[in-house]
């Protein structure tokens, strides 16, 4: 089966690799793969991962039949706030936000719309509704929007850095400060198409962090983000030299994790608050660590104590 699609204003100009990538979800990789097997074409024209993407180009994608997968359902996803134009739930770990190439777990819209939950058409195909992302292995609060007026508003918000994003983060070692912030742009890591970096070519990222508790070996901080770059605070905590306990894509020490018995990293979306996009009304979501994390807590504490007796 042939797809077609037309390339996007605000992608003309880009490498066709890049170009598909954001068009479809992809990672750079596979999209270059694709392109290099000859799924790939313009204009019914060969082409090549640095092609450059013209005003007017159809892009023509040949993608093999399959058979249609049942995707699983996040049977645990509780939903904490819903009306006729948002919805909020507390994505548990080990949930996507939406599908993509290569994920076969359970998703976010995926498992709202098998529900019944009627989700906007707006957004791109695979990611209707969607206005920001967590990442499978982050727990906690996620919007997704209902209404065609509330995707364009919630847009609006995410976009111009309205919306306030509380996490809360145990990172590795003993903070220095009480609060900080960290500036630093963040772009992808050229060592690896899924990781990203704090580099000059990259776009702008500004994390605000206040010290909750302290434990010696790790630090609970509460993260204010003012941009929504893909994986900022691991990866800005990571470049200060204090990972998030557990993420060991960002240098987080195995050990550390292994005694807390942690398998992912320690990362919880806590709070949401947004102008609602139909009353205006100022809305706030709150939500609570889950049982991993608790633990995790729970077994520093201990071990804190046990140091300072």
């Amino acid at each position: 089966m042939t797809r077609l699609l037309p390339a996007p204003d605000a992608l003309v100009g880009r490498r066709l690799d890049m170009a598909l990538s954001k068009m479809l979800g992809l990672s750079r990789a596979k999209a270059s793969e694709l392109v290099a097997q000859g799924h790939v074409r313009i204009m019914g024209r060969r082409v090549n991962k640095a092609t450059t993407l013209m005003s007017g180009d159809l892009i023509e994608l040949d993608e093999p039949e399959q058979a249609k997968q049942v995707e699983p359902v996040a049977e645990d996803m509780p939903v904490v706030y819903e009306d006729e134009d948002v919805v909020v739930v507390d994505k548990p770990v080990g949930v996507a936000a939406h599908p993509s190439i290569g994920w076969t777990g359970p998703t976010v819209l995926g498992s709202l719309l098998q529900r019944g939950t009627h989700i906007t058409s707006m957004g791109a195909q695979g990611r209707q509704g969607i206005v920001s992302r967590l990442d499978a292995g982050t727990s906690g609060l996620m919007l997704v929007c209902k209404s065609d007026l509330a995707y364009k508003e919630m847009r609006r918000q995410f976009a111009r850095h309205e919306v306030v994003k509380i996490y809360h983060a145990l990172v590795q070692g003993n903070l220095t400060e009480d609060k900080a912030t960290i500036e630093a742009p963040i772009g992808r890591a050229r060592v690896s198409d899924f990781r990203f970096t704090v580099t000059p070519a990259g776009k702008e990222a500004i994390t605000h962090w206040d010290v909750l508790e302290r434990f010696g070996s790790a630090t609970l901080v509460s993260v204010n983000l003012e941009t929504g770059r893909t994986h900022q605070i691991r990866v800005h905590f990571s470049s200060i030299g204090h990972p998030l306990v557990g993420d060991h894509m960002y240098g987080a020490n195995p050990d550390l994790a292994d005694r807390l018995g942690l398998k992912r990293q320690w990362l919880h979306a806590m709070r949401l608050e947004f102008r609602h996009p139909r009353t205006k009304i100022w809305t706030k979501v709150v939500s609570s660590y889950p049982v991993d994390l608790r633990r995790s807590l729970q077994i520093e504490r201990q071990g804190a104590t046990g140091i300072r007796s």
